[in-house]
């Protein structure tokens, strides 16, 4: 008999591989209705277009109480021209959250994205120039993780820059197997460190699924980084974690923040925020909305049902609203 948790594992996994579907994308892009149709869907969680709008909603956030960071969605882009654009915008958008006094805002973004998919000296330099400016203004950088096969490369490439430029942070998967390696190698003094549970769809071999095995190393990993004093982000929406993590007093401690994604349990954070826990809001911008979109239903396959409400609404999809 196949239960709702079967039904849903396996929901999980196939939009993770929808995600990955280069075909289906070009299909919703070339197909003005649907993509209308889905962009609508993915207005809920992915603040528009363009910088402008990025900055609208990081500002209407602030201006409530929640740090946030802040990413120009993009990764695997495979040639330079593309690279450097992409470089070039994330030196506007740190330019912007200077002018505007917002820097206490992170700039997060994938290495892919700025020259990983092209070669990891192109990468590094990339990423170099992006820190200074970064370290100049007084503004945080975090390079998200991605797909295994690139995570040795972007921790190489991560460990040299954060020895030059010490505002640089790293994400780090606890669904891999391998993360407690990598955590340990950590450079002694404290890092700056997002904690997630994975969103890619890994093999068995790689990593854990979606489980209480999953949730007891997410737990031992922070408890690893807050003894070691890293500065640590816990960027996750599962409240069995949230719950543990105050009821082991981590979340009073200066080094420790909760981060959620924007769009993505508004109540949760707007709860937290008043019982006077830190909240970092995620806010994404940008033209590839498509792959970021598939994760967040697939992540919480409910998320389904509140895209084809969005699909189907005459009402603006408007996600600030939702915090206090």
């Amino acid at each position: 008999m196949v239960t709702t948790i079967d039904l849903e594992k396996k929901f999980t996994g196939a939009m993770k591989s929808i995600a990955r579907r280069a075909d289906l994308k070009s299909y919703i892009e070339q197909t003005p209705v649907m993509y209308q149709l889905l962009q609508r869907a993915a207005t809920k969680y992915v603040a528009g277009d363009n910088r402008q709008a990025g900055l609208y909603v990081g500002g209407k956030l602030t201006d409530k109480g929640y740090p946030i960071s802040i990413e120009y969605i993009g990764e695997n882009t495979t040639n330079v021209q593309s690279c450097e654009a992409a470089l070039l915008e994330m030196k506007q958008l740190i330019q912007d959250l200077e002018e505007l006094r917002m820097t206490a805002a992170r700039v997060s973004f994938d290495l892919s994205h700025i020259g990983l998919s092209v070669d990891e000296e192109f990468a590094f330099k990339q990423l170099s120039s992006l820190a200074e400016q970064a370290q100049l203004a007084g503004i945080e950088l975090f390079i998200s993780m991605e797909e295994s096969t690139k995570t040795e490369a972007i921790l190489s490439i991560y460990k040299r820059a954060v020895a030059i430029y010490p505002n640089i942070g790293i994400t780090l998967q606890a669904q891999l197997h391998l993360t407690a390696h990598y955590s340990s190698n950590l450079d002694a003094n404290p890092s700056r460190i997002r904690l997630v549970k994975g969103a890619y769809q890994e093999p068995e071999q790689l990593a854990l699924s979606r489980s209480e095995a999953l949730n007891e190393r997410y737990l031992q990993l922070l408890e690893q980084f807050i003894e070691k004093d890293h500065y640590v982000s816990i960027a996750t929406h599962d409240e069995l974690i949230i719950d543990e993590v105050i009821k082991r007093g981590w979340a009073q401690k200066s080094c420790v923040e909760f981060e959620m994604l924007y769009g993505i349990r508004p109540d949760l954070s707007s709860k937290l925020k008043k019982e006077g826990y830190p909240v970092r809001i995620y806010i994404t911008y940008g033209h590839e909305w498509y792959l970021y979109l598939c994760h967040r239903i697939a992540e919480y396959p409910p998320n389904l049902y509140q895209a084809f409400i969005d699909i189907a609404s005459d009402e603006p999809v408007d996600s600030v609203k939702d915090y206090e």
